[in-house]
């Protein structure tokens, strides 16, 4: 397999080297080794890119001519099926993603996913009659428009990369968008590959769509945050981040939509089958615990959860991790070394805050090479806990016991954030009712998932601004204008 991905970026219809030629290295985080060098964006990179961006949705007819968005988007799709094969190393070597996961989530999933938003843009109703009201002795009919936004900058993480790059911008393209997507810089490929795919395989125009990769994040991103000429920020990441991102474009009121960290509960009733929690626990570690979704705290009613611990120990301990080409492995490395210090303070940190440690804590002996952090199960953990209230994106779960319903859930929203939760029981209705009180963006109840491209996916509180998928999703990137019309009009 091998693992050569798109150096250069995409700007203004070009396949382009950095402004000076400047590169930073791409690096394999289950090898610590340099896999290729990639484009390192400036900021007058950055502004090239917004005039371009700029200068399509003004001069070009892409934010008006539904049929050619469709059929260019399509070309897209068609270009990264083809390619898929070839992307899925590329993924890997530089995510550390188990491959398993690139016949999911992290590569076939979200290029199937793409088809939803393309078609919407046939089905969206763009124009709406809302009726006639007299104002001023006037009757008058309403129409209400919907209108693109404008130049949207794309923001996206490394964690899921191919899924988040496609889940923000192809939404934006349908809607009548230009987009500057600007990847995390430990995993560039995932989006020059699709930049490439743009400039050689499809019909948008020069400007539609660009790609701008830089080691330091705040280069670039100060210029696509800050620019007037960028009418809309997405962004996918730590809430530290996304506060920045606010505060940098509020003087130019940009419409900014975040989806942020999370630390969400699992919620299971005394009713509820304890016969499966260890393998469903387990699952914490896959990918290395990195996604802001995760179910990050399981709450155990005292009547299981001695029994309940039990079974969570052998799963952490028999979670299979190492190589992420092993089809076998459901984890691999943390994406860099920072990440991977983080994790272990906060192992630390747990430690010495009192919670009782019954598997992992700390990096794997068996493993010399690359970021590697060992399913870590903590147990007896104080709802209050630092690993109880900050999001640690890692494969560490912490257990918390508790007395009764509304104990769960005062718990589970004991919480800065409110992404995502579950809730099991052999009641659907008592599940439900407490689903109703949980103040997260998204639940799962009895197993079910809620995730698809047609599902609107973000949090509450500080978990996020606004939804990604799905109509909510989809009118993120458009603005609304209404119309009066004498009522003769019809």
């Amino acid at each position: 397999m091998t693992t050569s991905g798109e150096s250069r970026m995409l700007i203004d219809g070009k396949l382009v080297e950095a402004e000076g030629g400047r590169t930073f290295a791409n690096i394999n985080p289950a090898t610590e080794q340099d896999i290729g060098q990639v484009a390192d964006a400036t900021a007058r990179d950055a502004q090239i890119a917004v005039e371009a961006a700029r200068r399509a949705f003004d001069e070009t007819n892409w934010s008006t001519d539904h049929a050619f968005r469709a059929k260019c988007l399509t070309q897209l799709h068609d270009a990264l099926e083809r390619e898929k094969e070839s992307l899925r190393p590329l993924v890997v070597a530089e995510v550390g993603t188990p491959i398993m996961l690139t016949y999911a989530v992290q590569l076939d999933i979200p290029i199937n996913d793409m088809q939803w938003p393309i078609a919407l843009i046939d089905r969206y109703e763009w124009e709406t009659k809302i009726g006639e009201h007299e104002f001023f002795g006037m009757n008058s009919q309403r129409v209400l428009r919907k209108e693109p936004v404008g130049v949207v900058a794309a923001i996206t993480p490394w964690n899921y990369p191919i899924q988040v790059n496609l889940a923000k911008c192809i939404p934006a393209l349908a809607a009548g968008n230009t987009v500057i997507l600007k990847p995390a810089p430990d995993t560039p490929w995932s989006a020059t590959e699709i930049g490439r795919l743009v400039a050689e395989q499809t019909d948008i125009p020069p400007g539609v769509f660009n790609v701008l990769t830089a080691l330091d994040p705040a280069e670039v991103g100060e210029v696509l945050t800050g620019d007037p000429r960028v009418d809309c920020v997405s962004f996918t990441g730590s809430t530290a981040v996304g506060r920045r991102i606010m505060a940098n474009a509020a003087p130019t009121v940009k419409k900014v939509f975040l989806e942020l960290g999370g630390k969400s509960a699992a919620i299971f009733l005394d009713d509820a089958d304890f016969s499966g929690i260890g393998a469903s626990g387990a699952m914490t570690a896959m990918h290395g615990g990195q996604g802001c979704a995760m179910l990050t705290r399981y709450l155990i009613p005292a009547s299981a959860y001695d029994e309940s611990v039990e079974q969570l120990t052998a799963a952490f301990k028999a979670v299979p991790y190492g190589d992420p080409n092993d089809m076998a492995n459901v984890m691999g490395p943390l994406v860099n070394a920072r990440q991977r210090d983080r994790v272990l303070a906060h192992i630390e940190t747990g430690k010495r805050e009192g919670a009782r440690l019954m598997a992992g804590g700390g990096r794997p002996a068996h493993l010399d090479k690359g970021y590697f952090v060992e399913p870590t199960l903590f147990v007896d953990v104080d709802p209050d806990a630092t690993i109880a209230q900050e999001e640690i994106f890692g494969p560490v779960l912490a257990v918390i016991k508790y007395e009764g319903d509304d104990q769960a859930v005062s718990i589970a929203n004991n919480s800065v954030y409110g992404l995502s939760g579950g809730v099991q029981s052999a009641s659907l209705d008592r599940a439900m009712g407490v689903a109703r009180k949980i103040r997260t963006g998204t639940l799962s109840v009895n197993g079910g998932m809620y995730f698809g491209p047609d599902a609107p996916f973000g949090g509450y509180k500080q978990s996020g601004v606004g939804r990604e998928m799905g109509v909510l999703g989809f009118e993120e990137f458009l603005e609304t204008k209404t119309i009066g019309l004498p009522a003769s009009a019809g």
